[in-house]
């Protein structure tokens, strides 16, 4: 051990000693993407498809307004209804808080490496390399559970609409939610080995498809409900129900998960940031943008749930043997036919989501196997096919790697869902916050140069110090299990998945892993069309001109 602890420090005074070689960045003196890439230290080898709407779309359909609430409803619905409502509410503030701090990170350095390169840049000499792999395999791993939780949401839609129209007479087990989820899984990898331009156009498409069925439930739900009634005032925005065996207040916090984990994964912007036309300013619309829009229109959609619960039971939604609550609302509003209708476009809003998160997760395990960071093959899938300049091996790999983690819910079906919900919150939350905390330390200010997005030296720090604040509270809770009292079905295993990864990340760096990794590397060319790498970036614009 003390043999592997001396190389590891032989490596990290080498690193430190070339901290002059890493240049500083200055995003408003680009005269444009290609040039500002440049001066990050990459050439641009991504097609640039992704238009600000579109990029907007990226967030906006991973968040999949409709079909994450339907998610993650029960989680919301178990502090009763007005839990559910203010839960919502409060989640949002913050999260928008943290969307802005990412905002600032984003359009100052836009690369799709993001969260680890910041980390990276920002940090001290000391810690710079190991912290920034940390972060890599840790954003790494948060996009595929996003993957696993939302294709596991698609599998219970599927399932739920399936249910309902078999009127009841239809078994739903963890095979066959792990069989759907699978179907999804792959087909998505297919889907996102498309063109840059191809995936561009589905963003659209998911924007058009996702704000067609939530205009469609805030419409037809409450007509449909209206003839058992509206529940009133004091049961949607007072009623405090608690059908947790925690505390009524800690229940009451717990409730925030649903906003929490619906208007997340923002960060997807950033790894997208090589395929956007004016990155600077499509990564603010993009992050800020999705999450206004899901935070308020969202807000509604849980008004209007908790609005429609047939005669005010919360117990019976929670109940429902449909396996979830939303369906068993628009079936108590709609009937048979309408529901299974709804619950079928409900999952197809689901499937688009799935696949804006694979192209995201793809994105950012690309970026980290090029500078060297993916765990063993990161030779192998930092390959950019030049043809169709799609990351082809790096989208295979996050799926295959969410399949392999998907196998919770074929074990464990209710914790193993629970934990890849809670996995991807927190370990994209690490991932985030570490950045931030950095940026307001004193060597992160002093490199910190702001791109078009920023709000002042004082109001930002006071914004990134509520938001690394929130994100800290915010992985305890996503460590905590439903009930206080915990065995194999109730426990949270999300505490086992992010601390073996997180351990496991830092042993294999200083074991192996600084042997390859020794932060972002410019893969800029020479003149003479030799790929050749540089942590010079000075060296390598010397050469150019």
């Amino acid at each position: 051990m003390n043999t592997i602890k001396s190389r590891a420090e032989e490596h990290l005074q080498h690193i430190a000693s070339q901290r002059s070689d890493i240049r500083s960045i200055n995003p408003l003196e680009a005269a444009d993407d290609v040039e500002l890439l440049a001066q990050i230290g990459y050439k641009q080898e991504l097609n640039r498809h992704y238009s600000t709407l579109q990029v907007f779309g990226i967030a906006y359909s991973i968040m999949g307004l409709l079909p994450s609430i339907c998610s993650t409803i029960a989680f919301g619905l178990e502090s009763g209804p007005a839990g559910f409502v203010w839960g919502w509410l409060v989640a949002g503030i913050f999260i928008f808080c943290t969307g802005v701090s990412l905002t600032i990170l984003g359009s100052a350095i836009p690369t799709s490496g993001g969260l680890y390169y910041y980390t990276n840049y920002y940090a001290p000499d000391s810690v710079r390399v190991p912290l920034s792999f940390l972060v890599g395999c840790s954003n790494s791993l948060g996009l595929c559970g996003g993957i696993c939780s939302i294709s596991y949401g698609f599998a219970v839609e599927v399932l739920s609409a399936v249910y309902i129209s078999q009127d009841g007479n239809f078994e739903i087990t963890n095979a066959k939610c792990y069989g759907i989820f699978a179907a999804c899984v792959v087909s998505n990898i297919i889907i996102c080995c498309l063109t840059t331009k191809h995936t561009a156009t589905l963003q659209s498409v998911s924007i058009f498809f996702n704000s067609f069925i939530i205009v469609l439930f805030l419409i037809a739900v409450p007509i449909g409900a209206a003839k058992h009634g509206f529940n009133n005032g004091s049961y949607m925005f007072g009623d405090m129900e608690n059908f947790r065996d925690w505390s009524p207040g800690w229940s009451f916090m717990l409730s925030w998960m649903p906003a929490i984990w619906t208007i997340g994964a923002y960060d997807s912007v950033i790894h997208c940031s090589e395929e956007a036309k004016h990155a600077q300013r499509a990564i603010p619309w993009g992050i800020l943008g999705s999450i206004s829009v899901c935070w308020v229109v969202g807000w509604f959609i849980v008004i209007v749930c908790v609005a429609c619960i047939k005669n005010g039971d919360t117990l019976a939604s929670l109940d429902s043997p449909a396996g979830n609550p939303m369906a068993q609302i628009i079936y108590d509003a709609l009937g048979k036919e309408w529901a299974v209708a709804f619950m079928a476009l409900i999952a197809v809003g689901q499937y688009l989501m799935s696949c804006s998160i694979v192209i995201a997760a793809s994105r950012q395990i690309w970026a980290f196997a090029r500078d060297d960071g993916l765990p063993f093959l990161h030779n192998y899938v930092k390959y950019v096919d030049p043809k169709i300049k799609v990351p082809v091996r790096a989208t295979i790999f996050s799926g295959v790697f969410s399949l392999i983690l998907g196998l919770l819910v074929l074990i464990n079906g209710s914790a193993g869902s629970g934990a890849l919900f809670s996995s991807a919150v927190a370990s994209n939350l690490l991932s985030w916050g570490v950045p931030i905390l950095l940026v307001m330390l004193p060597t992160g200010r002093n490199r910190f140069v702001p791109g078009v997005f920023h709000l002042g030296e004082k109001v930002s720090f006071c914004v990134n110090l509520v938001t690394f604040l929130w994100i800290v509270y915010v992985i305890v809770m996503s460590m905590f299990p439903d009930t206080k009292v915990v065995d194999k079905n109730s426990m949270n295993y999300t505490c086992v998945i992010n601390m073996s990864i997180w351990s496991f990340s830092l042993l294999y760096y200083y074991v192996y892993g600084y042997k390859f990794y020794s932060g972002p590397k410019s893969n800029l060319d020479v003149l003479d069309g030799n790929s050749v790498e540089f942590h010079n970036m000075d060296e390598v614009l010397e050469k150019k001109s």
